[in-house]
């Protein structure tokens, strides 16, 4: 790894890994309107060969797709990479609360330890790995207590099919309940410039028990990255089609702030989404920030954020630019 990228540790487990994470879930194609799994295996590549270490994934993401195209891309570079990736919503077994239907297909929460153990065995395959750096509940099952999630999940590290745990997509409850077990690594949860509910809810929670967060949908599904024109359609089950979010208003929002942004983005040689990661990665309590990326050109960019160092000054403009042109977005 490039002595540049900027490392930090998931939580008090040792694993150090890139502080910009790439994240997976729309080469998966479900919610996204498809994918090109050779553009995505490339992505995969150029983000590792450019010094990014994090790699996050799912089950979920096209019910097993993501997982597979990763293993396609890491093979020979397993020492190069920290492979997240989570369980908790499966289609095998029926248990659990269901959850929602992937083409298809019913998909259920369920964290019970038969299910975590069956789990961990199809994405160790998919992968082509023997181990696991980070395995995350991808989302809580209020049918199974936490304690006995906890047990497999310990059951696993003893066994070494994971180094580390994290959760994802925890109420307070849910984390207080993960952190008496004190053996949490990580929470992982939607955060961006829009989305900040986290820093008065869990992060005051996590950070003082040495927890790592991993932030998803860094870049609002892209929104951030001011590049999305008003008249772009999206198309098939591109989930960004029915969100509010991407009116054509909050698009020319985000593009104002995105030329707002633009003298500082030259300044650096940097670009707008490059300078939203850093700032993001600046948040109190935001240990890694997860970008996705489905071809190599996003995969770099996102990339060379790892490598940006910005100053108060700079940090104050971006958020100057937020509260000008982005306060208005829901």
């Amino acid at each position: 790894m490039s002595p540049d990228v900027q490392r930090r540790e998931i939580g008090r487990s040792g694993i150090l890994a890139s502080a910009v994470g790439l994240g997976t879930w729309a080469i998966g194609g479900w919610m996204w309107g498809g994918t090109d799994d050779a553009a995505s295996v490339r992505a995969i590549e150029a983000s590792i060969d450019a010094g990014i270490s994090l790699i996050d994934t799912a089950p979920a993401y096209g019910l097993g797709r993501s997982e597979e195209l990763v293993g396609r891309a890491i093979a020979g570079k397993r020492d190069q990479v920290v492979i997240a990736t989570k369980c908790g919503l499966n289609w095998h077994s029926g248990k659990g609360n269901h959850f929602f239907d992937e083409d298809g297909v019913p998909v259920h929460r369920y964290l019970g330890a038969d299910g975590i153990a069956h789990e961990v065995e199809q994405s160790l395959r998919r992968l082509g790995t023997d181990h696991i750096d980070l395995y995350i509940t991808h989302w809580q099952d209020p049918t199974t207590p936490i304690a006995e999630t906890m047990e497999a999940l310990l059951r696993l590290k003893q066994q070494g099919k994971i180094r580390a745990i994290g959760a994802s997509n925890v109420e307070p409850a849910e984390l207080a309940a993960y952190l008496a077990t004190g053996h949490l690594d990580a929470i992982q949860e939607r955060y961006s410039m829009l989305d900040r509910a986290i820093e008065h809810s869990l992060l005051p929670m996590a950070r003082p028990a040495g927890v790592s967060t991993l932030s998803y949908s860094s870049l609002a599904l892209g929104l951030l990255t001011g590049k999305i024109p008003a008249a772009r359609v999206f198309t098939g089950d591109d989930q960004r089609a029915t969100d509010p979010r991407f009116s054509s208003e909050n698009r020319d929002r985000a593009a104002a702030f995105a030329a707002a942004l633009a003298p500082l983005a030259s300044q650096h040689g940097a670009s707008v989404a490059q300078l939203v990661i850093v700032w993001t990665l600046n948040q109190p309590g935001i240990t890694f920030a997860l970008c996705g990326a489905r071809d190599p050109a996003q995969a770099l960019d996102n990339a060379r954020a790892a490598q940006l160092r910005l100053d108060a000054a700079d940090l104050a403009r971006i958020e100057a630019a937020r509260t000008t042109h982005l306060a208005a977005i829901p």
